[in-house]
């Protein structure tokens, strides 16, 4: 098979693909300012980066995450025999649509896992925060294609990592991990859009959502809310789960403001 229409090469660039294209109709959304969590006026002013850098940022490092994924694929090889031995003893569709199913939630719990404690330790060592992770938090108002923006070291420490053992612990072929990567990255633009649409599913089907993140983002929420992209559940076990509500911005659209009781 050619290269280039190989699951591995599509595993790497269809999630960059969506990542642009996905964030572009973010950006056209954001001129509905009644459903933004800041304002446009806040994402010039607050965020300590212009866009111009972020972009550069975001393409370095999808760029260093290809780079590392294409060689990892090459020198361990795909999963694809054990996904097909499961296939071949399945008696039915059904079968291998659950044994799929099982590993995408095992990818979602193995990411989050590895996630939540090194972005928690990138805030809590204050030479990792100072040097690495505060990138990322250079943004106080996030929004769609700065998803990704994070210094080279933390985005393989995190994020690249964190993909890497999901894949390989859940036991997905190439060929799944083409869905899982995708969905994955639309989550993780989702929880920096900014912007709460009363019909999008993933705030109904994650709690770790738009504004959820909102909150770790602001000034007052950095040692909070660390979980990410899909669950919540780190937080809550380790204590530093905060809840959110979302109340009416003077001037339109919303903001999303802390509750430490996750009761309220």
């Amino acid at each position: 098979m050619d290269f280039l229409e190989s699951d591995e090469f599509l595993s790497v660039i269809i999630p960059v693909t969506v990542y642009w294209v996905y964030a572009g109709l973010y950006e056209m959304l954001g001129n509905l300012d009644k459903y933004r969590l800041h304002s446009k006026k806040d994402e010039e002013t607050k965020n300590l980066v212009p866009k111009r850098e972020v972009i550069k940022g975001v393409l370095l490092q999808q760029a260093i995450q290809a780079a590392i994924a294409l060689t990892l694929f090459k020198a361990v090889g795909n999963n694809d025999d054990v996904i097909n031995n499961r296939s071949s003893s399945s008696s039915s569709n059904t079968t291998y649509t659950v044994a799929i199913a099982l590993q995408f939630l095992i990818a979602m719990l193995v990411h989050d896992t590895w996630q939540y404690f090194v972005h928690r330790y990138m805030h809590v060592n204050k030479f990792l925060y100072r040097n690495f992770h505060s990138w990322h938090h250079r943004l106080v108002a996030p929004y769609a294609y700065a998803a990704q923006y994070n210094h080279p070291i933390d985005g393989i420490l995190t994020e690249t990592l964190a993909g890497a053992l999901a894949f390989y612990v859940s036991g997905m072929s190439a060929k799944t991990s083409i869905f899982f990567f995708t969905f994955a990255t639309i989550k993780g633009i989702d929880d920096h859009c900014g912007i709460v649409l009363p019909w999008n599913p993933l705030h109904v089907l994650f709690h770790n959502n738009t504004a959820y993140h909102e909150i770790h983002h602001q000034l007052v929420g950095s040692k909070c809310n660390f979980a990410q992209p899909f669950f919540v559940t780190w937080d809550k076990i380790m204590g530093t789960y905060v809840g959110y509500k979302i109340e009416r911005r003077e001037g339109g659209g919303y903001e999303a403001r802390m509750v430490k009781d996750a009761r309220e």
